[in-house]
């Protein structure tokens, strides 16, 4: 960001710390997209996103005075979004679902993409939140490790360990030879 648009965005912070609605909402409507997406990936439940996104936003809005580095803005509001989301998984009922496998026929077939797609998802649910939270930050948003230790308030090693063991337990549910690694190794 430029020294103008650091000093329009420090503005607009500073009006709807004061209580403008408008300006806090010129301030967090380019942002929304990216923070569903990455409530979505953590959650994987559409509405439950919306939900944290929503409460998250309610959070910014009556902790915006509390925002005490104003340039961490966007930190600020995935520390806000990730912890709205780790509630909501801790309230979360498990539901069993019995899951019928689907028999292999060809690589060609068009359920293999279905089957790979749906065993990823079951291998992605059963991480610890905090594992989920950092493979969707650092792979879904790209934040670098640094950044992402920064938004969870946890050294970077924590977050290296959490993105490495999260990885390794992915590729150890999913059956080797089977799926292409859908995840790949970071930098």
């Amino acid at each position: 960001m430029d020294n103008r648009a650091v000093l329009e965005e420090g503005a607009l912070i500073a009006r709807a710390a004061d209580g403008d609605a408008a300006a806090f909402d010129e301030l967090i409507r380019p942002r929304l997209d990216r923070l569903y997406v990455t409530a979505n990936r953590i959650l994987r439940d559409g509405a439950a996103a919306e939900d944290a996104v929503q409460q998250a936003m309610v959070l910014a809005w009556r902790d915006l005075r509390a925002l005490r580095d104003r340039d961490r803005l966007d930190a600020w509001l995935y520390r806000l979004l990730v912890r709205t989301c780790y509630r909501e998984l801790r309230s979360r009922r498990r539901l069993a679902a019995n899951v019928v496998q689907l028999e292999r026929r060809d690589d060609d077939d068009a359920t293999l993409a279905i089957h790979d797609r749906d065993a990823l998802e079951r291998a992605f649910r059963r991480l610890s939140a905090d594992k989920r939270a950092v493979i969707v930050l650092h792979h879904v948003t790209g934040l670098s490790l640094i950044e992402i230790a920064g938004v969870l308030a946890v050294p970077e090693g924590t977050v290296r360990s959490r993105l490495h063991y999260g990885l390794q337990e992915l590729r150890r549910v999913l059956e080797p030879g089977e799926m292409v690694d859908p995840v790949e190794e970071p930098a």
